[in-house]
């Protein structure tokens, strides 16, 4: 993989991990709910298992930010990818509710659209050494456009099952397969890393700086941002692929397709988004593109033929994730340099927290046949945050350029 000249090789391999947990990532979310209804579980019970994956998740980056300096990143990274072979292993291996349930929480699925495993702040942390200050952003930015493009293509091997079945191949026989092959990835993950430079003797791990000056700002905007997470929980990709299957009776060839287009406009959106905010400002990219997606979100849950709502939900992704490139840098903006590691961990957990909290929610109420429920919801709670971030912070980008120019 071709690096910037001043970045550490390394970082090849770190993307290299990024592409590979990617692609099964993007067909994971859409065949999970599939899975579990041909296993003969309800949307109630995809909807836990959603949560379970998510809060599992959490309290895992939780863990890595409160007591993962005290490990190399190395040894962090290998133990999370021996996680994920065994995790598709399991899932491949059993069908009764209560051992996928705990499987889910310990495992590495992601069901959603981002990533939201443990790897994620371990590989962060070492892109961010593997590279010099003023090749750091291109680096993170390139880091996020792989994972989005793979994860793109990953959907449309969502159609694989359905391909099979044309050969006699049972499907839950196929779909099995399925999560062996995403296991059989965390073993590729496991024999990448392991190419990882060990860590230098007696290097000793330093502790995250404490949030200091800048803790009130920091409390707020995760309050704020948990919100937001938890909106974004009432339809992660895998409750969003049960409302097509069952709202249109979507084939999961179609649905690989449309998540593979919505994850191309996706990408797209994060490449514009800092062009868009270096324009108009982070505050204002972040406000004036996630309430159209989430208006457009609303209008799909009532729309009355697939080619409307597809069409909603496909310009809701190209405008949607252009918040995440400006959310981040705009928590790096508003705080000390000192700070901005714990910053980072302080946003970033409870979103994970709020964000798993919804999803059985939100398969609840597809339980309840209350299709459109979880779609308005998100919406509507989505367009509350818009509206008082703006109000709460639309004054503090400009003071904190300010006192970067003074």
């Amino acid at each position: 993989m071709i690096l910037p000249a001043g970045v550490a090789p390394e970082a090849g391999l770190l993307l290299a991990g990024k592409a590979l947990r990617a692609f099964v990532d993007g067909y994971v979310a859409i065949l999970l709910p599939a899975y579990l209804l041909a296993l003969g579980f309800g949307t109630w019970e995809v909807g836990l298992l959603s949560t379970a994956t998510l809060l599992g998740s959490a309290l895992a980056t939780f863990a890595v930010g409160t007591w993962g300096h005290k490990f190399h990143h190395r040894k962090l990274l290998l133990a999370a990818a021996l996680l994920m072979a065994a995790t598709g292993l399991a899932f491949a291996g059993l069908s009764s509710f209560w051992p996928l349930l705990l499987i889910a929480f310990v495992g590495t699925l992601n069901p959603s659209s981002g990533d939201v495993s443990v790897f994620l702040p371990v590989e962060h942390a070492r892109l961010a050494e593997a590279a010099p200050d003023a090749l750091r952003t291109s680096l993170f930015a390139r880091y996020s456009l792989i994972g989005a493009l793979c994860a793109a293509v990953g959907a449309l091997a969502a159609g694989v099952p359905d391909a099979l079945a044309e050969f006699g191949i049972d499907q839950l026989a196929a779909l099995r397969a399925m999560f062996v092959a995403y296991g059989g990835v965390g073993l590729a993950v496991w024999l990448l890393y392991r190419k990882l430079p060990e860590p230098p003797p007696h290097e000793q791990p330093r502790p995250p700086a404490p949030l200091g000056a800048s803790r009130s700002v920091v409390i707020r905007l995760a309050a704020l941002f948990s919100v937001d997470a938890f909106a974004g929980g009432l339809v992660v990709n895998s409750l969003l692929a049960l409302w097509l299957f069952q709202r249109f009776e979507l084939s999961l060839a179609a649905a690989g397709s449309f998540f593979f287009w919505a994850g191309l406009l996706t990408a797209a959106s994060q490449l514009a988004a800092p062009w868009v905010a270096s324009r108009i400002g982070l505050i204002n990219t972040m406000v004036f593109t996630h309430t159209p997606a989430s208006i457009c979100l609303i209008l799909a849950a009532f729309a009355d033929s697939l080619p409307v709502a597809l069409g909603l939900l496909l310009a809701r992704s190209a405008l949607s994730q252009m918040d995440v490139p400006t959310r981040s840098a705009f928590v790096m903006a508003v705080v000390t340099p000192p700070e901005r590691a714990a910053a980072a961990s302080f946003t970033t957990v409870p979103r994970s927290l709020a964000a798993a909290l919804s999803p059985s929610l939100g398969g609840a109420l597809f339980a309840a046949g209350w299709l459109a429920a979880p779609l308005v919801a998100c919406g509507a709670l989505k367009i509350a945050y818009d509206l008082a971030l703006f109000v709460a912070f639309r004054r503090h980008e400009k003071e904190a350029q300010q006192k970067a120019s003074g």
